[in-house]
């Protein structure tokens, strides 16, 4: 079975919305606009691409990074080389400039985990996120925790009331910046 890791920029609250901008929400850019910048911080995210062999995204996610990424040649090669696979119920079609799979249901996300081949990475898509959470889909995280409170915004983990999920810490790091990088197994 095919690893799920869901990973993101999360504030210390639990915020993940805009982090790398949000037009019209009060707090967009917040890991560049509210802390400094230390490349070591991202070492993850080169590691993601290298590591996974597909990319899952939500829809919201998808029609934002699909006219961006595929020009984005140096920093998302990984990504832009990899199948992409797209959940959605209401997406009519892919996008021709970053063509993906579209899957119709959390089914078809369990059904993809039991294919042949690497970990699967979901990028953003914070209701896809939490949704693959509570249906017990996710199998690792890779979260960078920066050193902001924001308050109001997406949340990375889901608020659905259910039972406790324990996690076991397998990575983790703090960088000049006060960013945190830890990434957890989920304890099955």
């Amino acid at each position: 079975m095919r690893q799920l890791i869901v990973t993101g920029f999360m504030s210390t609250d639990g915020v993940m919305q805009g982090p790398g901008g949000d037009e019209g929400w009060r707090n967009d850019g917040w890991t560049f606009k509210a802390v400094d910048f230390d490349p070591s911080a991202y070492e993850i995210k080169g590691r993601e691409q290298e590591e996974a062999t597909a990319l899952l995204l939500g829809r919201r996610s998808y029609e934002l990074f699909a006219p961006v990424w595929p020009g984005m040649v140096d920093d998302f090669a990984g990504y832009n080389a990899m199948p992409r696979y797209v959940v959605s119920r209401t997406l009519e079609t892919d996008d021709d400039r970053w063509p993906a799979t579209v899957l119709r249901s959390l089914d078809d996300v369990r059904a993809l985990k039991e294919t042949e081949g690497g970990p699967i990475l979901v990028q953003g898509s914070a209701e896809l996120g939490a949704a693959l959470a509570d249906a017990d889909l996710v199998d690792r995280y890779h979260l960078l925790v920066f050193p902001v409170l924001l308050g109001a915004g997406k949340r990375f983990f889901s608020t659905a009331d259910r039972d406790w999920v324990k996690l076991s810490l397998v990575e983790h790091a703090v960088y000049s910046n006060g960013v945190q990088k830890q990434v957890f197994d989920v304890i099955r």
